[in-house]
């Protein structure tokens, strides 16, 4: 019967992305009363169970990039030999119980995965175009839920909304006091978590001399610049290279 696992020898090779999704999340979140567009809770847990990922799964992903309800994360160094049913199945599992953990809810949460295999030069370009995808998911997101607190319907909205181009949302969202560019960076641009080193000081009793040690430790990043940035590509940089 092993045989019959169809994808037990399916392998990956590294870099990679995994994507992760969540599964029927808006109307979960609503019933459970979350805010629309972005509620800020939401998106600690959401931080929070990607920091747990990193420091509690045995995984040791490069970076962790996430916005709304989906979670990159890149690995260079290859969990599970690369096997795809181990990849596409503990990683989304592991993320599904951080996140109800977190938000300590009665109602279970699920994510789907996707493996996206990835060359060096490519990473940066993927991590703009979620970034990308970021920035919309923001801007439709304000305009569909003005019009509906305006009182159109959900349906009416998303039939409003279609096709119109970003600057016709911008001034939509104007006109109704909404300065998009002035929301919180984090519903703009995505939150990033990631490792970094720090130094510690200490005192050597044997030597009698004063010690600086080097540490790491999970971070995240609320505040991030847009990627294709100078300052965002040396920040994708360092990360890459650190790894």
């Amino acid at each position: 019967m092993k045989k019959r696992e169809i994808y037990s020898d399916l392998r990956c090779a590294p870099p990679f992305i995994i994507r992760v999704d969540g599964r029927a999340f808006r109307n979960s979140l609503l019933r459970m009363g979350f805010q629309k567009p972005f509620d800020n809770r939401f998106a600690v847990s959401m931080g929070n169970a990607v920091e747990m990922l990193f420091k509690k799964s045995g995984l040791s992903p490069v970076l962790g990039y996430t916005f709304s309800d989906e979670i990159n994360l890149l690995f260079k160094d290859v969990p599970f030999d690369g096997r795809v049913e181990k990849l596409n199945s503990i990683v989304p599992s592991f993320l599904s119980s951080a996140l109800t953990l977190s938000l300590k809810v009665q109602e279970p949460l699920a994510f789907d995965s996707r493996i996206v295999p990835l060359c060096k030069d490519q990473i940066r370009e993927y991590l703009d175009w979620r970034q990308k995808e970021a920035w919309r998911n923001c801007i439709n997101s304000y305009a569909f839920y003005t019009l509906v607190s305006k009182g159109s319907s959900e349906k009416e909205s998303a039939a409003a909304l279609k096709k119109k181009r970003s600057s016709d949302v911008h001034e939509l969202l104007f006109r109704h006091g909404i300065n998009i560019s002035k929301v919180p960076a984090w519903q703009r641009k995505g939150i990033l978590v990631h490792k970094e080193q720090y130094s510690i000081s200490g005192y050597n009793p044997l030597m009698r001399e004063n010690t600086r040690s080097i540490r790491t430790r999970v971070v995240q990043n609320w505040d991030i610049p847009l990627f294709p940035s100078p300052e965002g590509s040396a920040l994708i940089d360092s990360l890459i290279s650190d790894s």
